[in-house]
């Protein structure tokens, strides 16, 4: 046994239970069931491309030599991204911790009262500092909210504005250019006029349904924009206000002027600067726009027994209910990184927040002092973090960066600087000297900051924010890591158990493929630096591009896109601009079965594509024949086909090949959505089956972990004659040649959380990646037999077999008075998560295992489904007082003097003798979604506010 091997940490089960799995599959070998289940003409004869596995130790070795080729400067570039302090106890207790990182989206509200909690704190920090109604529980990114908040106003005009004519959106001239960018991203294909200019001089007359603002503004001015928003007011324009969040600690709420939507980043809250990402956005707004918010919203309800609970609000999923009619596209918020900034908020409180708010402006002020002593004008009246210094261009670069200083060089003669929380007085002094350098002067030596009165009085902040208890109670390290690990305990991750969720493949996030996030020499990498300054991140993202293009067979790839549903557009947009290359933008016909995601037909209205829904068959494949009417029927307009493979309902259908040649001849495109792209990996791939783009989960296949609900990173593989339309950037060369504008802030997206899956790779290889998808093809028809006879599976491929995931049909059970509902909770009293919910079909639940899970945890979970199934043929469907009825059963229930239940305290909280050993107590009983729902609260209120309502 080499030990050495990565794979043989990263798969679960050992050699020796190999013999076993098979017989109970049915197999002889592990080719028998690959043949067996994945079609023939899609196998792939030969080995995909890869470099020779390191271990784990060679490949600690391989990444730290390679972030040594990182130059990282001082860097006071600002742009929306700005260096901070990632206190030690946050670092260690949540980023560090798999009890956080490991978690999945909470949609089983009872086993992630912790998480709910964290982001509750995080939608309340936004609401007091925004002066809003209502935040939701983050997005993606700056430049990602402002397009949704574009979005959000261009969907709720006035009656009496929706004509054909008020298509028009103003933007300031001082928004930042990535933003910029990313709007005129989603403003064409909706057919939004974007109008750029100064807010200063805007003609409310016109036909505007909304304008944006920044908040200071790019170059750093404050602006007062009350009367901007009282006149847009008056000429029923809504206003969004892109804002940095800490300068809202000094400055006055957008809310208090009247904004309807106020978005902005949250990096500045104690988040690595990663080259770009993870970093959770902000969206709040009014409650008058709850139906319409993209993302999700975390509110207080109550739970069986009356008890304060907290659970995903209204629209959660909106996207799978609505889809093409859904507001956004958006399926992953960023919520390691929103728990990471609200706990930020946490530790520090209001005071320690405006300690720091005051010394950045107190730094910017003092070295605007300097400079002026020196000669220089300062170009900013009025400023927060960032002040403008009329200087040649050329000469402070070549100074600045001989003293591994960056600044942001706005125009020849104006270079623009952005103070941070980690800036010092000897920073101050360092920058000082690079000036004094370019004037010939000899600087006086700053040794105290002063007092800076640069925020216009009528913009400084007098409302109060973050008065509830929570920030203003743990403020000691002892304090937040007990606080930090009380949360901790309310949540299943997987450091306790299996999370066996459909499509959503929950594996394992080695350590290995962590470590290298704590290193600042790839956490302190702004992501607009030279890039000859970011050496080893450009050695590890174009590898990890290679990587990509080499397992989905294609001819080039784009890690931009932040999350899957991210993807899903970029692909579409990059068909959209090729068609548009050939003379042929009235392609605009997206054809997609019925089966697929939700956030499949969302992302199609998004890129401005018709939706023509296609039919399934009865054994749950597509239904070629109405496929092939409906392609020849739109022929002369069919823009693409989106196709999820192996398919939602977990099977290898073997006409694949068949339906993308039919999209082909009738001048489509095929998009393939990499939700299962761990059933492929080594063993097919979407070239082989026809496509010309997908995206892929990392955070699915490639082992970027959940983080309870995001990070996601949602990259996109294309054929060659999409690659020249991969998204670019306004600041730094990438994409292709024909790039389309930017779908995500950063140029690579999330390039921190691209190290995980970098890693996953290389120390697998071509034989681990192989094993890996085989594993999972094994493990989840090792599921499948054990629980045939008593629960059903509702589709297999041709010879019986599941891919990598199966759904089992619960629906029978409701001639018992049972619901799939009730299985779901009733497996945390077994120690388990419940499997996707209802999705693709309603009333089954959709197992999927991974490679990651040993033979002795897929029997637990199999154990407990059976033990429930016996339960459920005893329960009498004329009572609601049953075992899963009740479930979950919490400690305080099984604690309580009087026991009125018909079964006893043993049989509810101990059911199986593994149980005892490794007990998780759900922290509430059965939450009331509906009650939450009519009576929202999405922020730390008092008890009373509820309870009363």
């Amino acid at each position: 046994m080499n030990t050495d091997s990565f794979a043989l940490r990263h798969i679960g089960p050992r050699r020796s239970d190999l013999p076993e799995m098979l017989k109970t599959v049915g197999v002889d070998s592990m080719e028998q069931l690959i043949f067996e289940t994945i079609p023939d003409d899609i196998r792939l004869k030969g080995d995909i491309v890869l470099d020779k596995a390191l271990s784990e130790n060679e490949y600690l070795e391989h990444i730290t030599e390679l972030a040594s080729k990182n130059r990282v400067f001082k860097t006071y570039i600002g742009l929306g991204y700005n260096q901070s302090f990632t206190p030690p106890v946050i670092q260690r207790n949540i980023l560090e911790n798999p009890g956080w990182y490991t978690a999945y989206t909470p949609y089983q509200a009872e086993i992630a009262q912790g998480r709910l909690e964290a982001l509750l704190n995080f939608q309340t920090m936004v609401v007091d500092l925004t002066g809003m109604e209502l935040a939701n529980a983050s997005l993606l990114d700056e430049a990602t909210a402002a397009a949704e908040a574009m979005a959000l106003l261009f969907a709720v005009r006035e009656r009496d504005q929706k004509k054909d004519d008020v298509v028009k959106f103003f933007v300031s001239e001082e928004i930042l250019p990535q933003t910029l960018s990313l709007l005129e991203t989603r403003s064409e294909p909706l057919g939004i006029e974007l109008v750029v200019g100064n807010h200063e001089a805007f003609d409310f007359s016109s036909g505007f349904f909304g304008m944006i603002l920044q908040y200071p503004g790019r170059t750093g001015r404050v602006y007062n924009y009350k009367e901007v928003i009282a006149k847009a007011k008056d000429a029923q324009i809504k206003v969004a206000v892109a804002a940095d969040i800490l300068s809202l600690v000094k400055l006055e709420s957008p809310g208090t002027f009247g904004a309807d939507v106020v978005v902005g980043t949250t990096q500045r809250f104690g988040i690595p600067l990663g080259y770009g990402g993870p970093h959770a956005a902000y969206f709040a707004t009014k409650e008058e726009y709850k139906r319409s918010i993209p993302g999700r919203i975390i509110g207080v309800t109550k739970d069986t027994d009356g008890n304060r609970a907290l659970r995903m609000a209204l629209q959660t999923r909106e996207q799978h209910i609505k889809r093409d009619k859904a507001t956004s596209n958006i399926c992953t918020a960023q919520v390691l990184l929103a728990v990471m900034a609200g706990m930020y908020a946490v530790y520090h409180g209001p005071r320690g927040l405006m300690n720091i708010a005051t010394n950045v402006h107190n730094s910017a002020a003092t070295l605007a002092d300097s400079l002026e002593k020196l000669g220089f004008e300062q170009l900013n009246e009025t400023y927060f973090d960032t002040i403008a210094i009329k200087a040649d261009h050329s000469q402070v670069r070549q100074i600045a960066e001989k003293k591994e200083v960056n600044f942001y060089y706005s125009n020849s003669n104006t270079v623009s600087i952005s103070v941070n929380e980690t800036t010092t007085i000897k920073d101050l002094n360092r920058i000082v000297a690079i000036f004094s350098e370019v004037a010939g002067k000899t600087a006086s030596e700053i040794t105290e900051l002063i007092t800076g009165n640069k925020i216009p009085k009528e913009v400084n902040r007098k409302t109060e924010f973050l008065t509830n208890e929570v920030f203003n109670s743990y403020h000691s390290e002892t304090e937040l890591m007990r606080y930090i690990k009380k949360l901790e305990r309310k949540d299943l991750s997987l450091n306790h158990s299996m999370i066996s969720l459909g499509s959503c493949t929950m594996k394992l996030n080695a350590a290995a493929e962590m470590l290298p996030l704590s290193d600042p020499q790839w956490g302190n990498m702004h992501p607009f630096v030279p890039i000859e300054q970011a050496e080893g991140y450009q050695q590890m993202l174009h590898k990890l591009e290679d990587q990509l293009t080499e397992i989905t067979g294609f001819a080039g790839t784009s890690l931009q896109p932040n999350s899957g549903a991210q993807g899903e557009y970029a692909g579409l947009m990059v068909i959209r601009a090729y068609h548009e290359s050939k003379g042929q933008g009235h392609r605009n016909i997206c054809l997609i079965p019925s089966s697929a995601h939700g956030t499949n037909p969302a992302s199609a209205t998004m890129a401005g594509m018709k939706v023509i829904v296609t039919k399934a068959s009865e054994n749950g494949n597509i239904d070629v024949e109405d496929l092939r009417e409906k392609a020849i029927e739109h022929r002369d307009n069919l823009s693409c086909l989106m196709v999820t493979y192996p398919s939602t309902h977990g099977v290898y259908e073997s006409a694949i090949k068949e339906i993308t040649s039919l999209i082909h001849e009738n001048g489509g495109q095929v998009y393939m959505d990499g939700a299962n792209m761990n059933a492929q990996v080594a063993l097919t791939h979407p070239g082989a089956i026809g496509a010309d783009v997908c995206h892929l989960n990392l955070h699915k296949t490639f082992a970027i972990p959940h983080g309870g609900g995001g990070p996601g990173v949602g990259p996109i593989c294309v054929a060659k004659q999409l690659v020249p339309f991969l998204p670019g950037n306004p600041l730094i060369k990438s994409g292709g040649e024909n790039a389309i504008s930017a779908i995500s802030a950063a140029p690579w997206g999330s390039s921190l959380a691209c190290l995980i899956s970098y890693a996953y790779i290389t120390m697998l290889g071509m034989e681990g990646l192989k094993k890996s998808t085989q594993y999972a093809i094994l493990n989840a028809n090792y599921i499948k037999e054990r629980l045939h006879g008593h629960f059903d599976v509702l589709y297999t491929g041709e010879r019986g077999r599941a891919a990598h995931e199966m759904i089992v049909d619960c629906r029978p059970f409701k001639e018992n008075g049972i619901e799939v509902t009730d299985i779901a909770k009733r497996l945390m009293d077994y120690g388990f998560h419940a499997p996707t919910v209802s999705f693709p079909v309603a009333g089954t639940l959709m197992i999927e295992p991974t490679e990651s899970e040993s033979k002795a945890e897929l029997d637990r979970f199999c154990d407990a489904m059976i033990a429930i199934r016996k339960e459920i043929d005893a329960s009498d469907k004329n009572t609601e007082n049953n075992i899963l009825k009740n479930a979950p059963h919490t400690l305080a229930m099984l604690t309580v003097d009087n026991w009125e239940f018909p079964y006893s305290r043993q049989e509810a909280a101990f059911p199986l003798s593994y149980v005892s050993e490794n007990k998780f107590w759900p922290s509430v009983r059965r939450v009331d979604d509906a009650y939450g729902d009519r009576n929202l609260v999405c922020s730390c209120e008092p008890i009373e506010s509820y309870m009363e309502a």
